[in-house]
């Protein structure tokens, strides 16, 4: 076995020159519309005073989680500015929010797919392994090779890093979903888009959206990584800490993405069941809701039962107004006939 070795690398090495030799306007194309939309969305998040962003934000995590996530949320993007890494910050977020989207866009009609076609399943399951164990920094290589340096190969990293979980995630629950549930939809003519619409999504619903929260999550663990590739934000700040070996400017870009991520975390866990958290906007609305309809309810059926009863006295009344009437008729004709 001496001197033999299959030069698999080389052969990647190989298609990857190819990829970039044929299909660089396509690659331009990417590149141009990665850069625009994380370009957009930190002018976005930085134009306004961070005062705006920061009610915004908590705003958002009073409506679906609790007010005291909203109190925790204003604390903590306060230490942001107080730790003078607002721009970094948005620029980070504005990455994650990007990748993310872009992810779960992919993620979820494969998950479907997947759900729906055992032979897609069948060849999605070792390549979501592959993406799901390969070393992050690998995608690197290719990326910065496609893209040069910037926030576009960090980007794509991002993706391909986060991307397994929410396919993953949107195929265990559109598989979740009760057989008997289909069927009856089934029964009832509906074609198989309606029951997807209709029934397999809402109810896969939870476990789609504890899919996004993981993409979210794990493009957020890849901050640091897409710094290396020379994307702007937080993760930039920690590679630049390390090569200087600057403890407190790794600590605080470090707890930064941690803020960042506690944020994230908690408001999209908040999706998969929203208006149930009893100290939500949307909890208070939904029971004030409810209330009212109970109070309209029980009004209805007051006055229904006030009708009822009144109904009833009515024919009460007109019952024995119909017995005297019967009782003195038989005595009218008694005298009427001694008279004649």
């Amino acid at each position: 076995m001496d001197g033999f070795r299959i030069p698999l690398g080389s052969w990647i090495a190989t298609g990857v020159d190819w990829i970039k030799t044929n299909l660089d306007g396509l690659l331009d194309v990417i590149s141009f519309v990665v850069s625009f939309l994380v370009d957009g969305l930190t002018r976005a998040l930085l134009s306004p005073h961070f005062v705006v962003i920061i009610l915004i934000a908590a705003f958002i995590a009073w409506l679906v989680r609790s007010w005291q996530l909203a109190i925790g949320t204003i604390i903590s993007f306060g230490l942001i500015v107080a730790m003078n890494l607002w721009v970094p910050a948005m620029q980070t977020l504005a990455l994650v929010l990007v990748a993310a989207v872009i992810a779960v866009l992919i993620a979820v009609p494969l998950g479907i797919w997947s759900a729906r076609n055992a032979t897609v399943r069948a060849v999605l399951k070792p390549v979501l392994d592959f993406m799901q164990t390969m070393p992050a920094f690998v995608y690197l290589i290719p990326a910065i090779v496609f893209f040069s340096i910037g926030v576009v190969p960090g980007l794509v990293a991002t993706v391909i890093f986060a991307l397994p979980p929410g396919v993953r995630l949107t195929e265990l629950g559109i598989r979740g979903v009760d057989s008997e549930t289909v069927e009856a939809g089934q029964a009832f003519g509906a074609k198989p888009g309606q029951i997807l619409r209709g029934i397999q999504l809402p109810l896969a619903m939870p476990t789609i959206l504890a899919g996004v929260n993981q993409v979210i999550m794990l493009a957020l663990s890849m901050a640091v990584i897409a710094g290396m590739a020379g994307a702007d934000g937080l993760g930039k700040i920690v590679v630049e800490a390390i090569s200087t070996i600057n403890i407190a400017k790794g600590v605080e870009a470090g707890l930064g993405v941690v803020l960042i991520a506690v944020f994230l975390d908690r408001v999209t866990a908040a999706l998969g069941d929203l208006g149930s958290n009893r100290s939500s906007l949307l909890g208070l609305l939904a029971r004030r809701r409810t209330a009212q309809r109970l109070e309209a309810a029980s009004a209805e059926a007051s006055s229904t039962a006030s009708a009822s009863v009144s109904a009833e006295a009515a024919d009460s009344k007109d019952a024995a107004d119909a017995a005297e009437r019967e009782k003195a008729s038989p005595r009218r004709t008694a005298v009427g006939g001694g008279v004649h």
